[in-house]
């Protein structure tokens, strides 16, 4: 299987530049801000997901990849190489998501992750895909409290709508976590939806999006997944302490861990990031074949 992964730098001069030409204004800092932990999840995949064939990172501009990057064990894939071109630029990952089948050379069987998302524990191939299926666990939900909510229930809707059902008033949202799929399901819906996805899918976020969900709930009507739950635990500076925080990387009790960026201002957001980063180095003290 593969590992594709988007990445996005907000302090790249030639990206902000490329954002105020697009959209204007000034970028959110929580939504593109780099914790300089890309290196982390690439070592966590290296080591503790070693069935992994190759692992793709998505970005926007060429000025976006890392200097340490060994881009010959690293497969760099710009968004213009399998985004449709009237949605390029963009800074939406929503709408990133929507296209990423159509990435060259990807396989059948891969594995989606932010890049907040770690791998700190041992994996197995049986934690994502078990029998030509994906493996994750699901919940039903009937309301929609925030935009986030509204585009889960529009990408539940729409699955339905691609497999012939009609959508009711309750939707299903997949645990949150790193999602495995399959290239030929998605294929299969965007086909099914080309026009419906073409239609929402904007530069910025809007509640009326759809998100990588489309293609998991896609799975899920049709008994293509596996219920399950890849043990994980979500962090975030909002609710957890940076102890807390450092205590889950060098001594995690799951396997997966996220990350989550909130609302911090620059001195409490750089104490953050650098206990985050120094109990990493903890954890994963050696580079990995994707650092030069």
């Amino acid at each position: 299987m593969d590992v594709v992964i988007t990445y996005v730098d907000g302090r790249d001069p030639q990206w902000q530049k490329s954002y105020a030409e697009a959209v204007g204004g000034k970028a959110l800092a929580k939504r593109y801000r780099d914790w300089d932990t890309l290196k982390f999840l690439l070592r966590g995949i290296e080591r503790h997901m070693p069935f992994v064939e190759n692992v793709y990172l998505l970005v926007a501009l060429e000025s976006q990849v890392p200097a340490w990057v060994n881009r010959e064990n690293l497969r760099v894939v710009l968004h213009k190489d399998f985004m449709p071109e009237q949605f390029v630029p963009t800074f939406n990952s929503t709408a990133i998501e929507m296209f990423m089948h159509r990435i060259p050379g990807l396989s059948e069987e891969f594995v989606y992750f932010n890049d907040d998302m770690f791998p700190v524990m041992e994996c197995s191939p049986e934690d994502f895909f078990k029998d030509g299926r994906s493996v994750i666990g699901f919940h039903k939900h009937f309301f929609t409290g925030n935009k986030y909510k509204k585009r889960c229930r529009n990408s539940d809707h729409k699955a339905q709508e691609a497999l012939g059902r009609k959508p009711g008033y309750s939707y299903v949202r997949p645990q949150h976590t790193c999602s495995p799929m399959l290239r030929s399901q998605n294929e299969k819906a965007y086909s099914r939806l080309r026009e419906d996805i073409y239609a929402v899918t904007t530069p910025l976020r809007t509640q009326y999006n759809l998100n990588q969900y489309l293609y998991l709930d896609y799975l899920y009507y049709q008994d293509l997944t596996m219920p399950g739950k890849i043990s994980n635990k979500h962090l975030s500076p909002a609710v957890h302490s940076v102890e807390t925080i450092c205590t889950n990387i060098e001594r995690p009790s799951t396997k997966m861990i996220c990350i989550n960026d909130v609302s911090l201002g620059d001195e409490n957001f750089r104490k953050y990031q650098v206990a985050v980063v120094n109990s990493f180095l903890k954890h994963f003290p050696h580079k990995s074949r994707f650092e030069k």
